[in-house]
């Protein structure tokens, strides 16, 4: 059983890895763009990602949530991935980082 502490820190060992992952059409990683809503870890170390995309038609629908899982699941201390796809609240502009707008010309 981990402490709060490790499963906080493990929490954002997943961040950073998910900041890693880039949208191929937009060159800003998926994390700042906002299409994560939430990272859940249990104390078994399972890790639950919700997440959205830019649009329902986005060309990476099949690909993206597999690579965030494959990334995801490649840290040693975690076991299992779930990566949930939801369109609810759609996804805007406004979920991006302050960074992300910068960078990509909203600003």
């Amino acid at each position: 059983m981990k402490t709060e502490a490790e499963l906080q820190a493990l929490g954002e060992k997943v961040v950073e890895t998910l900041c890693s992952i880039y949208d191929p059409e937009i060159p800003v990683d998926i994390y700042q763009l906002g299409l994560i809503y939430d990272v859940q870890v249990s104390e078994d170390c399972d890790v639950k990602i919700l997440m959205t995309l830019t649009t329902p038609n986005c060309p990476v629908a099949e690909s993206l949530p597999q690579e965030i899982e494959e990334k995801v699941r490649s840290i040693d201390e975690v076991k299992e991935v779930e990566v949930e796809i939801t369109f609810d609240p759609p996804w805007d502009k406004e979920m991006m980082s302050e960074e992300a707008k910068l960078e990509l010309g909203f600003l």
